[in-house]
């Protein structure tokens, strides 16, 4: 007998702006697994420790950050 798969519900809908090459590769994640942005948004956040080493997570931030600021007020 094959189990049915769990139904993930995802309570907090939130407008997200993403850049180009960002959204461009969220809708190509969505066209290969077919679970929708929001999913597919959610493996990779739920996953991130086992999908990309710390210090390179670091460097990408701090390269992010030296190229296009921090905000200067934290976010809620």
């Amino acid at each position: 007998m094959t189990q049915k798969p769990k139904r993930l519900p995802l309570p907090v809908r939130r407008q997200m702006n993403l850049m180009d090459a960002a959204c461009k590769r969220l809708r190509a994640l969505n066209d290969t697994y077919h679970l929708g942005n929001n999913y597919c948004l959610v493996v990779l956040l739920e996953k991130l420790d086992d999908l990309v080493s710390k210090d390179k997570l670091d460097a990408a931030y701090r390269e992010f950050i030296d190229e296009y600021g921090a905000p200067s007020a934290k976010m809620p």
